[in-house]
């Protein structure tokens, strides 16, 4: 498997990134092949979709200021944090702990880094319908079969630092059931479920970086995928079915907000 680093300019709202892929794919002398896998970072996703907010045009609401002031945090990012988020959890200095989208994440995905000054980034709309529209989009001018994965930082639980996650998918099998197989002593797999897209977009996260890299797509030749024309992939899971919130029991764990 082979990771080529796509470096790009700086990516505004409106533009089109499948041409400013293909426009960099050609400077770099790459071309697309059936099976590929193209990640993308979330943040160019939504910066292109327009979806920053001004923080001086912000009014935060009491409970935002008394939140900034617990955590130590811009009242306006919390104000904006508390818009996308679908719960909260309490936080810890400078993070709230949400669900959104049915996944934790810190501060809904709000992201003061990599934003413009006095701005902050919010997570791509409607991410799985993107990656199928960029995925299209490479297809209609190569006529290439390939997969797309639009990619974010996450932390897990009781480990330093974030690792890359896929946020969303199109045109391969993000997960892949391993039920039923063998393990090297002969026993059957009961439970096991490889996160192929997760496993990649964190490979991709090397070399994307998290600072001013500026190497926001990378392209993944030779990864083992199955390639799918589905068009909606559920990757997440219920609280039943986690074994973090199950074990620390739904019921003991309410939204604070």
């Amino acid at each position: 498997m082979i990771l080529y680093p796509i470096k790009t300019p700086l990516i505004r709202p409106g533009h089109d990134l499948v041409k400013i892929l293909m426009s960099a794919l050609t400077r770099e002398k790459l071309d697309i092949e059936d099976g590929d896998v193209m990640v993308i970072a979330e943040s160019v996703v939504a910066t292109a979709q327009g979806r920053m907010q001004r923080l001086d045009q912000i009014s935060p609401s009491s409970a935002a200021r008394r939140m900034a002031e617990i955590y130590k945090m811009d009242p306006a990012v919390v104000e904006v944090v508390l818009q996308e988020a679908d719960e909260i959890y309490g936080g810890m200095e400078k993070i709230l702990l949400t669900v959104k989208d049915g996944w934790f994440t810190a501060n809904a995905g709000v992201d003061v880094s990599n934003a413009p000054e006095d701005h902050v980034v919010l997570q791509p709309a409607h991410p799985f319908r993107e990656a199928e529209r960029i995925r299209r989009g490479i297809q209609k001018r190569t006529g290439k079969r390939i997969g797309t994965i639009i990619a974010d930082s996450r932390t897990i639980p009781l480990k330093k630092g974030v690792i890359g996650v896929a946020l969303a998918t199109a045109g391969m099998e993000a997960v892949e059931d391993l039920r039923g197989k063998k393990d090297i002593f002969g026993r059957e797999l009961r439970v096991t479920f490889r996160a192929i897209a997760d496993d990649l977009a964190s490979a991709a996260q090397l070399l994307m970086g998290e600072a001013d890299e500026q190497v926001p797509m990378v392209l993944i030749k030779g990864a083992p995928i199955k390639l799918t024309e589905k068009s909606l992939q559920k990757m997440d899971l219920s609280p039943e079915e986690c074994i973090y919130m199950s074990m620390l029991g739904i019921d003991d764990i309410s939204p604070v907000v």
